[in-house]
């Protein structure tokens, strides 16, 4: 049942109502979301409101912040949560005050996933190795099916990945393909190997140090045809990052059946394993379901049977 105002109280839109309601209540994220969400300020304007404040964020901390996986402390990000406040036309202290007090603990800044490689970061430096390898948009080819196994080591680093992947050419001419590894934070993709060891070869690679990002072309042993379907098989090495928390892969375009495997040194196991998708790069996480380890080694998987534009991925703890 809704109360009505007692006199000279403002009666506030529902939608009002609800966002004064979380900045009651609500945890930091969920409340900024919802007043992002009510005030329709995409994060790259809210970025450009707050530079005319004299405040520098990026719009991934921005994302971060509104997902849960960051929580601003720092005196500059507590700056910039203040300004936020009159951005997006809160009342003053509404946002600082869901954080909590210094020294109390909770989460700290730095994000539980990969942090400053998120896509949204390495999507310029993607591009530009791509133009290098002179690609065309979608490289003339759909995925019919990719099975991609990833191997954690016991340091719990990234140790390399493998992928037996299928596609069919919808143009002529064909005989390439372009696969893109992301390491994690600390990686030195100049020590990533490539191995191509099923119908194809390694051609020129290319990587970006800040972002640890590798682009690698892989030579067919035939030029297709349109209509023609192709199975090759290559891998990544890489063992140079920090500990890993999550894999993700990314799809342009839709596709078909899609299996990730993740497979964890038995000296060091995770404690919980979730799968989840995402819209965007700066999408919240959805579709999260948890996964059972099995397996001597503890292994996890899930299979998505059609593939649609966006992210998927497994993220786990540690402890």
């Amino acid at each position: 049942m809704r109360q009505h105002p007692t006199p000279g109280e403002e009666t506030l839109p529902p939608a009002e109502a609800d966002l004064a309601q979380l900045l009651r209540t609500a945890p930091f994220h969920l409340a900024l979301r919802a007043a992002l969400a009510l005030r329709g300020l995409p994060l790259q304007r809210v970025q450009h409101h707050l530079a005319g404040r004299g405040v520098k964020v990026g719009v991934t901390s921005l994302s971060y912040w509104q997902q849960g996986a960051r929580r601003p402390q720092r005196p500059e990000s507590l700056r910039a949560v203040r300004e936020l406040e009159g951005v997006l036309g809160l009342p003053a202290e509404s946002l600082i005050r869901l954080l909590p007090a210094e020294g109390s603990g909770g989460d700290t800044e730095r994000p539980a996933t990969r942090s400053y490689r998120s896509l949204v970061e390495v999507s310029g430096s993607v591009e530009r190795l791509l133009a290098e390898l002179e690609s065309p948009q979608d490289g003339g080819l759909h995925t019919v099916g990719h099975h991609e196994r990833v191997r954690i080591g016991a340091g719990r680093e990234l140790v390399g990945r493998d992928s037996e992947h299928v596609v069919r050419a919808h143009r002529d001419g064909v005989d390439r393909y372009l696969a893109i590894h992301h390491g994690d934070p600390g990686c030195d993709p100049s020590r990533v190997a490539v191995r191509a060891w099923d119908n194809c070869r390694t051609g020129r690679v290319r990587w970006h140090r800040e972002t640890g990002v590798v682009v690698a072309e892989l030579l067919f042993d035939a030029r297709l045809r349109a209509g023609d379907t192709y199975l090759f098989g290559y891998g990544f090495e890489d063992g140079t990052g920090g500990a890993s928390s999550e894999y993700v892969r990314g799809f342009s375009f839709a596709g078909g059946q899609y299996v990730l495997q993740v497979r964890f040194d038995e000296a060091a196991l995770p404690v919980r394993c979730r799968r989840f998708a995402r819209a965007t790069a700066v999408s919240p996480r959805v579709a999260r379901q948890d996964l059972t380890l099995s397996g001597r080694h503890g292994t996890v998987h899930f299979v998505e049977q059609g593939v649609r534009p966006g992210i998927l991925g497994v993220d786990w703890d540690w402890e």
